[in-house]
């Protein structure tokens, strides 16, 4: 490598700084999709503050998660998916990977869509189905700004979103904050029956999510590829930035994207905790929305809605992204991202219009989401604690055991919830 690029890099520090933050935002929208929101609301009227802790426990690992496909994707200059694919010699081993993965990509499709809906019906009245389509129209256009524009552009329009999700969701507890003892005896780790450790599976799986993990490490590898393709060994030179640099600098993306995104989810629980608690028909999103219009009027309740319309348009463009990638790593298929689109929220669109309950369908969707962790989670500790994979940029021992807590944890979480389903515990 040249030995002025460190030099290069001291003197432009602030502006590239700034270049170099951008694809843990995109990743971060995926944790603020329409399925935290019922997750979050859900549990803050149903319990209080309760869960909280789940809340704060999601997002500290989900920090430690995210920085790990990031720097699988930046040191590799390939995703998750693609190293999978290149290491799943065996044909069907690739396509039963590329199922479950699949799998979760279209629960996440569901909840994202049915959010748009959801919302589009709050604000104008518009019916489920129209809503979910409408909602689906949007998410084309967004990911055609990717695909001719770049993923500069693409990033911009979705922290755009991203402002509009957070004022939408932290507007209500400037007119009724919660109660301090309650927020922090909430951070004592408890579960009061089955519901609430079904509500905490569903809040995890909102939190850390399967596709985000798939998405980050595509985005962190499409935005500092170099103009032509490069092996891995040399993309440093390549790019004309010190791999360690690059690292320093998604450790701040990260750290912003999550502290956003984990201050917004408890905003949503704690506003549900304060104000809808006890209220009746406050589990479902169109009941805490006419709580919030009737206790905090008709200004609070329409930012909540149009922070969950933003919240469903910027995230079905990153799980559409995050599919596409899924099937091109692991099939090595292009499918376009038109078609896919299409294919993808058909589900959405019929479990609208054989109307089951909307809010029901989205935590049922973040159970699933949680049920696919393990699967991208175990593969990327195990390959980033590999030097063959990342050389000198491998774990350090206490991230990969931090990464295989947060794994038996999860998995842990998981079994407990298939027990208490099966049992009726």
């Amino acid at each position: 490598m040249p030995k002025n690029t460190d030099a290069v890099d001291r003197r432009h520090a602030p502006t590239r700084a700034m270049w170099l933050l951008g694809p843990a935002m995109v990743a971060g929208v995926a944790y603020l999709d329409p399925g935290n929101v019922a997750s979050n609301m859900t549990a803050g009227a149903l319990f209080g503050y309760l869960l909280v802790w789940v809340v704060v426990l999601g997002n500290v690992m989900a920090w430690l998660i995210q920085y790990l496909s990031a720097k699988l994707g930046i040191v590799t200059g390939e995703s998750l998916p693609q190293v999978l694919g290149r290491r799943l010699q065996r044909p069907w081993a690739r396509r039963a990977y590329w199922l479950q993965a699949e799998l979760v990509a279209m629960a996440t499709d569901v909840a994202e869509v049915i959010g748009g809906a959801v919302a589009l019906h709050l604000l104008f009245g518009i019916p489920l189905v129209w809503g979910g389509a409408i909602t689906g129209v949007v998410s084309i256009l967004l990911l055609m700004v990717q695909s001719r524009r770049g993923a500069r552009a693409f990033e911009t329009v979705l922290i755009g979103l991203l402002l509009i999700i957070a004022i939408g969701f932290t507007a209500g507890l400037f007119f009724a904050p919660p109660d301090p003892a309650g927020v922090v005896g909430g951070l004592v780790p408890r579960f009061e029956g089955s519901t609430s450790v079904l509500l905490a599976a569903s809040i995890l799986g909102a939190t850390i999510m399967p596709h985000a993990i798939y998405a980050h490490s595509a985005l962190s590898r499409d935005r500092f590829a170099p103009a032509e393709p490069t092996a891995a060994a040399d993309l440093e030179r390549a790019r004309g930035l010190s791999t360690s640099r690059l690292l320093r600098a998604t450790r701040w993306d990260v750290t912003i994207a999550l502290a956003v995104a984990g201050t917004v989810n408890l905003a949503i629980l704690l506003l549900a905790a304060a104000n809808l608690t006890g209220v009746d028909g406050t589990d479902s999103l169109e009941g805490a929305y006419a709580a919030l219009r009737d206790g905090l009027g008709p200004v609070v309740a329409t930012l909540f809605a149009v922070g969950l319309l933003a919240s469903g348009l910027a995230s079905t463009s990153v799980g559409a992204y995050a599919g596409a990638e899924i099937m091109h790593g692991l099939l090595r298929v292009r499918v376009p991202l038109l078609a896919r689109r299409l294919v993808t929220l058909i589900p959405a669109l019929i479990i609208l219009g054989v109307g089951v309950d909307p809010t029901l369908a989205l935590v049922l969707s973040q159970v699933v989401l949680s049920f696919g962790i393990p699967f991208a989670l175990v593969p990327l500790v195990a390959l980033t604690a590999r030097r063959d994979v990342l050389g000198v940029h491998r774990n350090r021992t206490v991230t990969t055991a931090a990464g295989v807590a947060a794994s038996v944890f999860l998995i842990a979480l998981n079994a407990v919830l298939l027990w208490l389903v099966f049992t009726g515990g």
